[in-house]
């Protein structure tokens, strides 16, 4: 019973999942930070994603986040995503933008246990997105880069605009909503949202 339940929801719904402070980077600055490739730790929700057992401190302006989780594989460039809540703790003004837009956005230090990389630029506010496959977005009725609004069903129900849709077949079906917008809508594990019409 708990299995269709689940397949019904799957039909309807995406489960919500919240994406705390984390940074990309490259092999080669893997091995500055900490002197060798990263090694997973924990698969996360999209394929071929790990959570790696490496962390970083990451300093800016005006203070610094220690044991920052690093997400693998390793990228061709690296990226810093951040909350708007954690900018000001840093003393730096993100943009918000899509994974991988990072041209113009300000800089910061990331710093190891074996050394340190300063980014000239790379550090974002995640833009709130769904990651969908081909089949899920034709069932929801959605292309790629198709601009909804989304529906919450939280402890705090709300209805989040400007939630940018991304489809592959790369993908699994996920919301990705940063720790503000988490925290918002009383965001807890299992919850799940609808895209609007």
């Amino acid at each position: 019973m708990e299995t269709l339940a689940q397949a019904v929801l799957g039909k309807l719904f995406v489960p919500l999942e919240a994406s705390g402070r984390h940074v990309h980077v490259t092999q080669q600055q893997a091995q500055i930070l900490f002197g060798h490739d990263l090694i997973p730790l924990r698969d996360l929700s999209q394929p071929g994603q790990y959570l790696a057992k490496e962390r970083v401190t990451v300093a800016g302006p005006k203070g610094e986040f220690q044991n920052v989780a690093v997400l693998g594989p390793a990228r061709k460039t690296s990226q810093v995503e951040i909350s708007l809540t954690d900018a000001r703790t840093l003393g730096l003004k993100p943009p918000v933008r899509l994974s991988g837009h990072t041209a113009g956005s300000p800089g910061c230090a990331l710093i190891g246990p074996r050394g340190t990389v300063e980014l000239p630029e790379g550090v974002i506010a995640a833009q709130r997105h769904i990651h969908l496959t081909p089949g899920d977005a034709h069932r929801f009725g959605v292309q790629d880069r198709q601009v909804v609004k989304l529906q919450t069903f939280t402890e705090r129900p709300a209805v989040f605009e400007d939630v940018v849709v991304r489809v592959s077949p790369d993908f699994a079906a996920a919301v990705h909503l940063d720790y503000d917008e988490a925290n918002a809508c009383g965001f807890a594990e299992g919850d799940w949202g609808r895209i609007l019409p």
